[in-house]
């Protein structure tokens, strides 16, 4: 299983407090007994957790001009017309995918194009189906343009557990569908705003695969 490499440095740490954890447990009580064995057990299943929470899998978008793909694995929570004020100051059609704690995590572009707007916003980390989450809680905002000028809104948003995000766009540099855009940990969400005639492809509730799961087509 392939890890992302964000993952290296908190399965690392995690691994040596589990083990520290362990060994004082031994240092203290010695004499072996069946409750040091459902410790070393739990402690196997949580490092498991871990290691699968991290996974990388490696995916390719079939490259499609004016086809949204989903960003990130998981379920869909929203699909309304919302007013964004950020950058575009319009109506635009939302459609919000939530990971849970047992999707993969890491995040990838819905179209490829230009990267122009970037931006971090500090906040809350309210739960990330939460339709307020996503203005009120940290998120990073990304504006993509397509080969033929049409913009995209995508929003990176942290959850109740999640407190890091990690984004690798760069405002003026040029992205391909389907690359990888970045991560965020331990249970989050992602936000496509796309233009009020976007042909939606998904519905209310379905699971999405990012790099395989056609979320819009542009008009």
């Amino acid at each position: 299983m392939k890890i992302h490499p964000a993952g290296i440095i908190p399965i690392l740490i995690l691994l040596f407090g589990v083990c520290g954890i362990l060994l004082l447990l031994n240092l203290l009580f010695p004499v072996q007994t069946p409750v040091h064995l459902l410790l070393y057990l739990a402690a196997i299943i949580f490092m498991a957790f871990v290691l699968r929470f991290f996974r990388f899998p490696d995916r390719q978008a079939i490259e499609k001009t004016g086809h949204v793909y989903s960003g990130a694995d998981g379920k869909v929570v929203a699909i309304e017309k919302v007013f964004v004020e950020e950058y575009f100051g319009r109506e635009c059609l939302q459609l919000s995918v939530f990971m849970s704690v047992t999707n993969v995590h890491v995040n990838w572009y819905p179209v490829g194009g230009k990267v122009v707007y970037r931006k971090h916003h500090q906040g809350k980390h309210l739960v990330a189906f939460n339709p307020k989450s996503s203005m009120l809680n940290e998120h990073t905002t990304l504006v993509l343009r397509d080969t033929e000028g049409r913009e995209i809104m995508l929003r990176q948003i942290a959850g109740a557990v999640a407190r890091r995000i990690l984004c690798r766009a760069e405002e003026g540099k040029m992205v391909r569908q389907g690359e990888v855009l970045g991560m965020i940990r331990f249970g989050s969400r992602v936000d496509l705003l796309l233009p009020p005639d976007a042909d939606v492809k998904v519905s209310l509730g379905q699971q999405v695969r990012a790099c395989q799961t056609i979320m819009a087509v542009l008009g």
